[in-house]
């Protein structure tokens, strides 16, 4: 049997053009002609200046941007700025840090142990006053203070229990029989006029608004509406037909346009190959290179060997004189000052004979006359 197949998804079928009308057809091969015959000298001129610019970029421009605008900031950072801020931070370290460290290690800690101390030895004594004086003295204070406050809360009460009853019938009754016998129906009969000329003003205000409404439709919505369904509309479907094929058009002419100028280039490289490069490649392979050959060959390479003989024979005069003059001043300075004098070798094991050393003695070689 067969193996199963997976589950394929058809291909996604394009979807269906639009159809078009007599209009465009009409006018796009003539607008592609015109526009192909405008836009090919633009892109031969584009395509020119791209290359130029690029050969410009790679040979001059980036080569003088590093040297001007990069290394030199390179430079300033390496050899300005950095062993600069070196010498700051080591400035700082020496003139301020180390000082800083100093007077508060030496000065500051000592005078904050101190004042620690004083403030201990203030508080302590700060605290015996509050417990031994203050708080007898504010308990009877507060003592006082309660009876005088209970006393004058009860004249106070008093008082204010007379004036609430004269405020009563003095104010409080009085004023709402103002309010319930004459300020009420005055309140109710200004409300019912008010309402009566609100709905007066909106019944003018709607029969301006309708006049205004029908008016405005009659004199400027109908003529916008005419002018816009039989005369913007057409026209703009007009022109949005024209530019959309003169975009296509111009999307299609630099297409073309991109394929003539490869072809002018690579027939120019072509041209510009079999001119310059064959001729100059064959005569770099057929002549130069043998004469190169040659010139190397008979003339460099022994004169490269003459001059390393010279410099071998040059070396060898050198180290001769060198040692001439060295033996020259060692025989000088034996004639002025003499045979320098030879260091005496020294035994280093134990001594023979007489001189070694005895157990019946304290003495031993090393310690006795």
């Amino acid at each position: 049997m067969d193996a199963p197949r997976k589950f394929e998804k058809p291909p996604a079928r394009p979807s269906p053009q639009p159809p078009e009308g007599c209009l465009a057809v009409a006018i796009r091969v003539p607008v592609r002609i015109v526009v192909l015959v405008l836009v090919v000298p633009v892109r031969l001129v584009w395509d020119g200046l791209v290359v130029g610019g690029r050969f410009l970029y790679r040979t001059v421009l980036r080569p003088v941007g590093r040297a001007v605008f990069v290394w030199p900031w390179v430079a300033l950072w390496r050899y300005g700025v950095v062993p600069l801020a070196k010498a700051l931070a080591w400035l700082t370290h020496l003139l301020v840090l180390v000082p800083l460290v100093w007077l508060y290690r030496y000065l500051l800690t000592p005078l904050g142990h101190g004042l620690a101390w004083s403030a201990r030895r203030i508080g302590s004594g700060l605290a015996w006053v509050y417990t031994r004086v203050l708080t007898p003295v504010g308990h009877a204070c507060a003592w006082v203070a309660g009876g005088v406050a209970a006393g004058v809360a009860w004249v106070v009460g008093g008082l204010a229990a007379g004036v609430a009853w004269l405020g009563r019938y003095l104010l409080v009754l009085p004023a709402g029989w103002l309010y319930a016998w004459i300020l009420t129906p005055i309140g109710h009969a200004v409300a019912w006029c008010g309402r009566g000329l609100l709905w007066l003003l909106s019944v003018i205000g709607t029969g301006i608004g309708v006049a205004l409404y029908w008016a405005a439709r009659i004199l400027l919505v109908l003529p916008a509406v005419a002018l816009w369904r039989w005369v913007l509309t057409p026209v703009g479907r007009v022109l949005v037909v024209v530019g959309r094929e003169v975009r296509d058009a111009l999307g299609h002419a630099w297409r073309i346009a991109g394929h003539i100028s490869l072809a002018v280039g690579r027939a120019l490289g072509t041209l510009f190959r079999w001119i310059f490069v064959e001729p100059v490649s064959w005569v770099y392979r057929t002549v130069l290179t043998p004469v190169g050959h040659v010139v190397r060959d008979l003339v460099l390479r022994p004169v490269a060997e003459a001059a390393r003989a010279v410099g071998r024979v040059t070396r060898q005069v050198l180290t001769a004189a060198r040692e001439s003059a060295r033996q020259a001043r060692a025989d000088f300075r034996r004639m002025v000052f003499g045979e320098p004098r030879q260091p005496e070798p020294v035994e280093l094991r134990e001594p023979m004979g007489d001189e070694t050393r005895t157990l019946g003695r304290s003495t031993t070689v090393l310690t006795k006359d």
